[in-house]
């Protein structure tokens, strides 16, 4: 089984970047995908997750910044992120959930938010 996002980086204040998680070995309509991040000395957080039916739920902090989606033809999940902060600075991991013992972790991307 393998996660691998893509498309992080260094982005200004306001701007914009949008995350990829391409997912193999694991049958991908089935889970539901995540995208949590990890900022310098905080703990890890949900920033959103969509079910496989496509039910969508954000974290507080980034309704209406945040879009995640997926795309089950390209094994493949996305988080369009719009007006970044700089509190938006972590590492964005990518999760993989079919039940609560069965879960697959990418190794995460960078994200930085300054100017």
């Amino acid at each position: 089984v393998q996660l691998v996002e893509s498309g992080g980086g260094l982005v200004q204040p306001g701007g914009s970047l949008r995350l990829s998680c391409a997912a193999s070995g694991i049958r991908f309509r089935a889970y539901v995908m995540a995208w949590y991040r990890q900022a310098p000395g905080k703990e890890r957080e949900v920033v959103g997750e969509i079910t496989s039916g496509g039910t969508i739920n954000y974290a507080d902090s980034v309704k209406g910044r945040f879009t995640i989606s997926r795309d089950n033809a390209r094994n493949t999940v996305y988080l369009q992120m719009n007006s970044l902060k700089p509190e938006d600075t972590a590492v964005y991991s990518c999760n993989a959930k079919l039940n609560a013992m069965v879960t697959y972790w990418g190794k995460g991307t960078l994200v930085t938010v300054s100017s």
